[in-house]
């Protein structure tokens, strides 16, 4: 294996631009960007996903660009045969084991039963997911045919794992209880060749593994009305009802046969195709450490890419001068601990890779957050320069790149006191010149025993006068709660009879002149 993995990365590296395009998109990565990121990005792969097909790739590709023949021993054809002479040619059969066989290794009884056993040419090809690491495959995609008019159609599917399989099962982690890291799991999508497919269930569907029914992820509830709520097509878990033995599994699809589907048309676009695999399911910590180990741009190429973005434009008449980032993340409004944003974005503005991952692992869109935009995994960077910002800079939020590359911390401006500036009246006793007293202790405190001490020796009037100047506003601390109860009262009794009406005037029961002896 090691062998292989050289000899690929060896290829690899004689590659030409036109050469590591057609790679990455036969799996479906990103074929954008210059020579060096596409070198970076197929040894990645090779390193870590290298899979049998991926190899027959490389090797097809290598021996195009050299025009060598492969060291296996094949038959040669040197040149195009005339159709034709196809007809007087002798017909002897095969020996040996078929490669349309829709099982990639031996030892298999996989196969969709009453229907063909050849795949599709070309083969279907579905998307691959961040969280799912394919270990071995099981079923190649093989379309669902009906078998008859009904609408709801089945079709079962016998294999059995071997017992490296089971022991890979039985060893791995538990990602929770009863779910194991290790797993079987169900694909389904259109039957389209155009391109790698992502997961697409039919209408109806169920799948039914042995004696049981395995649960398929059901819609999600739509608020907008006239709005079909829409379901999260993901690889179906089969593995807590399978017998982990060289015992055969039996698997059953049904599904529902309508639309424009008709038996005549096999390869219209309402076709399904299902496949079998045996995976790795990864965690949003397990994806993290991966990004932090291969995915980390350098501050020296963030920087770079800075001076680019602030590069003069001669024909242009505005000249950018600097360009604002901020370190709060988008999504949630913190701070930004693993700055991250996607290649294939145009802006500065990353957002935190922690809860990108995991927001992605409960519900996977890979959509930026910043433009909106897809930001798939394998596009994702971690941005060197912010992440060292991060660090040097903890008393802003916010920060302005400069067009020499260099940066500054914006810093927001404090707000205006709320304190008042003009002098502050105390309340309490006053003299004979409507003056506060002197006390010994200063300030508010002084002040207020004053009014305390003018209260407790009697000074019962509130507002009164003395000696005919206005006093002080005083309030009696001696009164006891029956009389505060009681003022209350007479409050409401006075509110009540103003919402009844106007109150007659009172008349004073002494003759004008008279004073009533004290």
């Amino acid at each position: 294996m090691a062998a292989e993995l050289v000899e690929a990365k060896n290829m690899v590296m004689s590659f030409r631009v036109s050469d590591l395009q057609m790679l990455l998109g036969f799996v479906g990565r990103s074929k954008s960007g210059l020579k060096h990121e596409l070198v970076t990005r197929a040894l990645q792969l090779v390193q870590f996903d290298c899979s049998p097909e991926l190899f027959k790739k490389i090797k097809e590709l290598y021996e195009t660009r050299y025009a060598k023949k492969s060291v296996e021993p094949s038959p040669q054809v040197p040149r195009p045969l005339d159709p034709l002479a196809l007809h007087s040619m002798p017909r002897t059969p095969l020996s040996g084991p078929t490669v349309d066989y829709p099982v990639m290794y031996g030892k298999y009884l996989n196969g969709l039963g009453r229907l063909p056993t050849k795949t599709l040419k070309p083969e279907v090809r579905l998307v691959k997911l961040p969280f799912f690491n394919m270990l071995d495959e099981l079923l190649k995609p093989t379309e669902l045919v009906p078998q008859s008019t009904e609408k709801l159609q089945e079709s079962p599917c016998i294999f059995a794992l071997t017992p490296r399989q089971v022991e890979m099962i039985r060893n791995s982690r538990e990602l929770q209880p009863g779910v194991k890291a290790v797993q079987v799991v169900l694909r389904i999508c259109y039957s389209d060749t155009s391109c790698p497919q992502e997961d697409q269930y039919p209408p109806n569907i169920a799948v039914k593994v042995n004696h049981s029914y395995c649960s398929v992820p059901g819609y999600y509830p739509s608020n907008k009305p006239g709005v079909e709520p829409k379901r999260p097509c993901r690889p179906i878990n089969l593995t807590h009802l399978m017998y982990l033995s060289s015992a055969t599994n039996r698997i059953t699809v049904t599904w529902g046969n309508y639309g424009k589907y008709l038996m005549l048309q096999p390869l219209c676009p309402q076709s399904y195709s299902v496949a079998l695999y045996l995976v790795r399911q990864l965690t949003s910590s397990d994806l993290l450490q991966r990004l932090k180990t291969i995915g980390v741009k350098h501050p020296e190429l963030c920087k770079a890419l800075v001076k680019e973005k602030l590069r003069l434009d001669p024909d242009s008449e505005i000249a950018t001068t600097g360009v604002r980032v901020s370190l709060i993340c988008p999504l949630v409004k913190m701070r930004l601990s693993v700055p991250c944003r996607a290649e294939t974005c145009a802006h500065l503005q990353c957002f935190d890779a922690v809860f990108y991952l995991q927001m992605n692992e409960k519900k996977p869109t890979w959509m930026c957050p910043v433009c909106d935009k897809p930001a798939a995994y394998d596009q994702l960077i971690i941005d060197g320069l912010l992440s060292k910002i991060l660090s040097e800079c903890e008393d802003a939020d916010e920060i302005e790149f400069l067009a020499e590359g260099s940066w500054r911390p914006i810093r927001a401006e404090k707000e205006p006191s709320c304190s008042p500036q003009g002098p502050i009246l105390v309340l309490g006793t006053s003299d004979a010149n409507g003056l506060p007293p002197a006390s010994s202790t200063p300030g508010v405190g002084g002040s207020l025993g004053s009014a305390l001490g003018g209260v407790g020796s009697g000074a019962g009037a509130v507002g009164g006068l003395e000696n005919g100047k206005p006093g002080a506003d005083v309030v009696d601390l001696t009164l006891d709660s029956s009389s505060s109860s009681e003022d209350d009262d007479e409050e409401e009794e006075d509110e009540e009879d103003d919402d009844e009406g106007p109150r007659p005037k009172r008349r004073c029961p002494f003759q004008k002149g008279l004073v009533p002896a004290c």
